[in-house]
């Protein structure tokens, strides 16, 4: 279904993350390239649990972080507002958030995308876990498409790439091809192999 998921095949990696950055926002993705009537289906404690620690050890070790601050999202609108618009956050990501915070002292969740996204670009938080491909992407493409990139988290060697797909809808007319976010993707390689070596 994707590029993560075939290097993950490849290199026989059982738990990659995607993380997708700019310069306001960083997120990881519990889900990915899941239509959305499949998304509940597909969140469990494990994936919550693999993911942030993985997004907890990358914001250390990649971007020396020493104290990382990380929020998870809830799946429903209002995170469910305790459990009328879905059972989601109680039954699965808030267990897993109190397990996670034997581990991560700076963390709170679950909170609505949209409070936790505000909050993360004012700078209370240094990642946000999303839910599902879409409550990531849309604030971080708002926020500074062509200046972001993905990150592939849990391989045995950095991988980025441009955020976008390969827009063979475009690739005909040349005059609209735009490189940024593939400058941005090798910047942030080269800063996170630099960074890995300092450890």
């Amino acid at each position: 279904t994707g590029h993560t998921e075939y290097l993950a095949e490849k290199t026989k990696s059982k738990n990659t993350v995607m993380m997708l950055l700019n310069k306001y926002l960083k997120f990881a993705l519990i889900t990915r390239h899941v239509a959305l009537k499949h998304v509940s289906l597909n969140i469990n404690q494990e994936k919550i649990l693999q993911t942030s620690i993985a997004a907890y050890v990358s914001l250390k070790k990649l971007f020396l972080i020493k104290n990382p601050r990380m929020v998870i999202c809830g799946l429903n609108p209002h995170a469910s507002d305790n459990g009328l618009l879905g059972d989601e956050e109680n039954r699965i990501i808030m267990p897993a958030v109190k397990k996670l915070r034997e581990k991560i002292k700076h963390l709170e969740g679950p909170l609505p995308a949209d409070i936790a996204i505000s909050k993360a670009l004012h700078k209370d938080y240094d990642c946000i876990i999303a839910m599902y491909h879409d409550q990531a992407l849309i604030p971080l493409k708002l926020s500074g498409f062509s200046r972001s990139a993905n990150l592939t988290l849990g391989l045995n060697f950095i991988r980025t790439s441009p955020l976008h797909g390969t827009a063979f809808d475009i690739a005909k007319y040349h005059h609209l091809a735009n490189f940024d976010s593939l400058l941005e993707a090798i910047k942030l390689a080269y800063r996170c192999a630099l960074n890995q070596k300092r450890n």
